[in-house]
């Protein structure tokens, strides 16, 4: 199948959610055949309000336009990138040096203090006081990508014929977070050798991927080809992360991709993505599931969401 025409498979949640058994059980089966074969799989009916998602974007705009000297006030360096705002650049991918041609800003998961899985050294969010409406944006967009997550992680254990909530009480209340990213154009920032995302896996369980407002979103197929993924209006694309490689024990493999840059002069646009990272929390063991383990394929060894997560932060260069 060519480039053009090679696409992954698309799955409607409402199927799920509150389908017939005929349809919940499709849901099930193509959903995890696709996270199996691709990695990926783009998902309609999930139910995130299209008014939501088009009121944030414009909070997201109206933020990365502001002054760089105002945007920079933002940047809590202790924080490892995990709240608040990451300068252009600061980013790079495992295993590379330079970084990515994007600026992001990072919302988080809020648990009071004295609330048994809220980290001792907890990142807490800021908000930029010049949008006085990105707070409660971002906020519903975040609970509604945790909810919409839930079912799909629910489907996923569904897949492999384990209790249903085995991977989403692992995500509840993880530390998962909310990436609002801007690529600026590249005539107005460029650094030479970079690419707007250099190819990467995910570290977390999935990623929920809001449509983004410009193409340039790339996977690895598992026979070495890289084809478009379009981030459609009214659809949300789901991507495997380490995390869920890790505990299913290479079953459902965590997907190389990036985003490329624009192909041509009159296609440099600037292009913002919302991408919502599920993560367990952070004393969740990560180990194989042990249906999946067998003598040729023992599995890694256990370690901690929270280990993990700082272990692949060094690697990607937010914190030392």
């Amino acid at each position: 199948m060519s480039r053009s025409t090679r696409r992954i498979p698309l799955v409607n949640l409402s199927h799920y959610r509150s389908g017939s058994p005929e349809e919940r059980a499709r849901f099930v089966r193509v959903f995890g055949e696709a996270l199996k074969e691709f990695g990926f799989v783009s998902v309609e009916g999930h139910g995130i309000d299209d008014g939501l998602i088009r009121r944030t974007y414009a909070d997201v705009e109206a933020f990365f336009r502001l002054p760089e000297q105002v945007k920079q006030r933002y940047h809590v360096p202790e924080f490892g990138g995990q709240r608040a705002y990451t300068p252009f650049g600061k980013e790079h991918a495992k295993n590379r040096t330079v970084g990515d041609l994007k600026e992001f800003w990072h919302v988080g998961r809020d648990l009071p203090e004295g609330h048994p899985r809220r980290p001792d050294t907890a990142a807490y969010n800021v908000w930029p006081e010049e949008v006085p409406s990105f707070r409660p944006n971002t906020l519903a967009l975040f609970n509604a990508l945790d909810e919409a997550a839930a079912l799909m992680l629910q489907a996923v254990a569904e897949y492999f014929g384990i209790e249903r909530n085995t991977f989403s009480d692992m995500a509840q209340d993880g530390t998962s977070v909310l990436r609002v990213i801007h690529y600026p154009p590249l005539k107005e920032k460029f650094i030479p050798g970079a690419v707007r995302a250099a190819e990467h896996e995910d570290i977390n369980l999935i990623t929920l991927l809001c449509e983004g407002t410009a193409s340039g979103l790339e996977l690895l197929t598992r026979d070495g080809e890289w084809i478009p993924v379009d981030t459609l209006r009214g659809q949300i694309v789901v991507d495997s992360g380490d995390m869920l490689s890790r505990v299913t024990n290479g079953v459902i493999p965590a997907t190389t991709h990036r985003v490329v840059n624009p192909p041509s002069a009159a296609e440099d646009n600037t292009r913002y993505s919302m991408p919502f990272f599920v993560h367990p929390y952070p004393e969740c063991v990560l180990q194989p599931l042990p249906g999946t383990v067998t003598p040729e394929k023992p599995g890694q060894p256990p370690i901690t969401a929270d280990a993990f997560l700082k272990q692949r932060l060094r690697e990607i260069g937010l914190i030392k």
